[in-house]
């Protein structure tokens, strides 16, 4: 008996089928799991990153400022007088006293008029001593004018006594005694007038001689003045110390008040810095201050702080608590750190790139496996030149990367490589 056996080609059909509906789903399963993945984590070289430890521990706030050293005190030399650059004697460092004569003027009216003045002087004086013999001559007129009707009255006075005498005894008229006593009187009141006279003459001569000396002493006060002009034309320092700057040329023209030169002391100098407006918040007056002069570091304290932003800095003075080392001068560029305060116990790390005191800042952290890092949100404290207090976000121990990240802020993870 015959049995029926299955056809082959039915049965390599349906293991066909199977075998593509199996690939098939194997694809459906692959293409689902890759839209599910994330995407690769970029590669960042090791050495082109800046790490940082954070770390617990006392913490120095300090601010740095570049800035020169300047004289204490600078003298400017005017002109106290308008003149011609004549000679120029001392050139701009050298050693120089107050009497030091370091630039000659020459003003040809000027000196003619101080002549002139000191003629006038003489003139006026010279008639201040005629008015004073003059009046002496008439006040000795007077006086002899007052003396002769003083004898006259004293004439008449006896005369009239003894007429008075004999007229008693019926010796004199009486009419003749009358005429006697008249004149007396009448001399007694001359001379009483030639005494007024005399004590008005006097306070005439007074303030004639006032009048006079007020004259007299307006043009010396003028020829003094003329004087010290024409002695000005020879500028002098003013002050020892060493001329720093010359302002003039020889044959220039100028005017009185103009600057010439200025002199400064070069022992006497003090530190300006140029504080970041951001961090000049925090500068206060006798702060610490340690002054680098490239040639040593001298220590200080701050002594003002200029009221005005210029140019997005603060001007700072420092006075200098030490002596400077050889070779310092003015205009001699230093930098200087200014010691703001000592935190006792606190989480801190090395600044990074970029964020300011108090900002909250977007940071890689270092994993445990020291190949990868991702990102995390760190809240930044004070801050200091090197260092800054971290608020929140990271713990001791932790290292973060302290480089610009900014071309990796699309992404949350990064590998080192």
């Amino acid at each position: 008996m015959d049995i029926p056996r299955q056809s082959k080609p039915r049965r390599r059909q349906f293991k066909i089928a199977l075998s593509t509906l199996v690939t098939l789903a194997a694809i459906a399963l692959i293409a689902f799991g890759t839209t599910r993945l994330k995407p690769a984590a970029p590669g960042v070289e090791r050495s082109s990153v800046l790490t940082g430890t954070v770390k617990r521990g006392p913490m120095l706030r300090e601010i740095r400022g570049a800035g020169t050293l300047v004289p204490e005190e600078v003298r400017v030399v005017a002109s106290a007088t308008s003149g011609r650059i004549e000679h120029v004697l001392v050139q701009p460092g050298a050693i120089v006293t107050a009497d030091t004569v370091i630039i000659e003027l020459v003003n040809p009216e000027l000196q003619q008029e101080a002549m002139d003045v000191e003629y006038q002087v003489r003139a006026i004086e010279a008639d201040a001593n005629n008015l004073r013999v003059r009046l002496e001559s008439e006040r000795l007129t007077q006086e002899a004018n007052a003396a002769s009707v003083q004898a006259d009255y004293q004439q008449a006075k006896l005369q009239a006594e003894t007429d008075e005498a004999l007229a008693k005894d019926g010796l004199y008229p009486a009419l003749n005694l009358k005429l006697s006593k008249l004149k007396a009187e009448e001399l007694a009141n001359r001379y009483r007038i030639e005494q007024k006279r005399i004590e008005v003459n006097a306070q005439s001569v007074q303030a004639q001689l006032a009048a006079q000396q007020a004259r007299v002493t307006q043009l010396r006060a003028l020829l003094s003045l003329k004087r010290s002009q024409v002695a000005a034309l020879r500028v002098v320092a003013g002050t020892d110390g060493v001329l720093q700057q010359l302002q003039v040329e020889v044959g220039q023209q100028i005017t009185p008040g103009a600057n010439l030169a200025k002199v400064v002391e070069p022992s006497k100098l003090k530190a300006e810095l140029r504080i970041a407006e951001t961090q000049a918040k925090d500068l206060q007056l006798d702060q610490q201050v340690s002054v680098d002069t490239r040639n040593g570091v001298v220590p200080g304290h701050i002594v003002r702080i200029d009221p005005a932003v210029e140019q997005g800095t603060v001007k700072v003075d420092v006075a200098l608590d030490a002596p400077l080392p050889p070779g310092a001068r003015p205009d001699l560029s230093v930098d200087g750190t200014v010691e703001l305060e000592r935190l006792a116990d606190v989480l801190y790390v090395q600044r990074p790139a970029f964020g300011q005191a108090g900002d909250t800042v977007s940071l890689f952290k270092l994993e445990a496996d020291g190949k990868s890092a991702v990102r995390i949100r760190v809240k930044l404290g004070r801050s200091a030149v090197n260092t800054v207090e971290i608020l929140g976000g990271l713990q001791a121990g932790d290292q973060v990367i302290l480089s610009d990240m900014s071309q990796w802020d699309s992404v949350e993870r990064i590998v080192l490589n």
